[in-house]
């Protein structure tokens, strides 16, 4: 009968100090909260590439930060990290940039000339982390432009003819973001080829450009059929059409100079897989 008791008790005290126990409960939440935050380093500055967890980019992660100048290697942006108040007060952020690439973008002349009148000093910047090259972070820029309505520097770039697409290193070829980034910026491309915008506004530009896509396809399509002549060796047999294409690809690939095109042929490849799923 002792414990029935001692529960009431514990029930009417409770009861009766309300308040406090809603208040001890709200602080527990609240520590919780902030030791899981410190616990991913999401209120970490990071000033270095290397500081960067590796997982931050496996997931590509979206970090916020301010744009501090462009140079000839990248845009060297500083990293705003989440603020706790309390905690933020106390203790000292390091000094220091990190070193952004734009993903999937050769910049010509013209377009290192129009970012640097597009971006203004100390603009903040949204950068999602896709790879690291060296000291340098490979990422995807969004920009606001106000309200709610953010723009991808690397597609807005590809957009106005300044500039090429080339491969995003560092993604994983299977994942579903390196299929949808590198659709997005060949249709931005594609967008300023149509157009004439930019370095395509030479017609024999992009005849040159359309001719070699097309001579280039059909290579693909003539080794491929070779592979089959020769389907008699065991591998072979136990590969799938796609495996075959996809392999032959990849050694073609290695004698390509023009990563340009590789994106077109790879966009290619992909309708063809999921055509043959479907």
């Amino acid at each position: 009968m002792e414990t029935p008791n001692a529960v009431a008790r514990i029930s009417q005290w409770a009861d009766d100090h309300l308040r406090l126990v809603r208040n001890i409960s709200t602080g527990m939440a609240i520590a919780g909260i902030v030791l899981f935050i410190r616990s991913v380093r999401l209120t970490s500055k990071f000033t270095s590439s290397s500081d960067i967890p590796v997982e931050f980019i496996r997931r590509n992660v979206k970090l916020r930060g301010r744009l501090r100048r462009i140079t000839e290697n990248g845009l060297e942006i500083e990293h705003i990290p989440i603020t706790l108040p309390i905690i933020s007060s106390l203790r000292k952020e390091p000094c220091g940039a990190l070193l952004v690439k734009l993903a999937g973008v050769e910049l010509t002349e013209t377009g290192k000339i129009w970012l640097q009148k597009e971006l203004k000093p100390s603009q903040l910047v949204w950068f999602q982390l896709l790879g690291k090259e060296n000291s340098a972070l490979i990422c995807y820029l969004l920009v606001n432009k106000g309200g709610y309505f953010s723009v991808s520097l690397n597609e807005e770039i590809l957009r106005r003819g300044l500039g090429k697409t080339v491969l995003v290193k560092g993604l994983n070829y299977d994942s579903k973001i390196y299929w949808t980034i590198h659709r997005n910026l060949l249709k931005a491309e594609l967008t300023a080829l149509k157009k004439r915008e930019g370095i395509w506004k030479e017609e024999s530009e992009k005849e040159n450009y359309l001719e070699k896509l097309k001579d280039s396809w059909r290579e693909i399509w003539t080794k491929d059929s070779y592979l089959k002549t020769i389907g008699s060796d065991l591998n072979l047999k136990k590969e799938s059409y796609y495996d075959k294409l996809r392999r032959t690809y990849e050694i073609w690939k290695d004698n390509m100079n023009n990563y340009s095109l590789i994106l077109k042929f790879r966009e290619l490849i992909s309708r063809i897989h999921i055509r043959r799923k479907g």
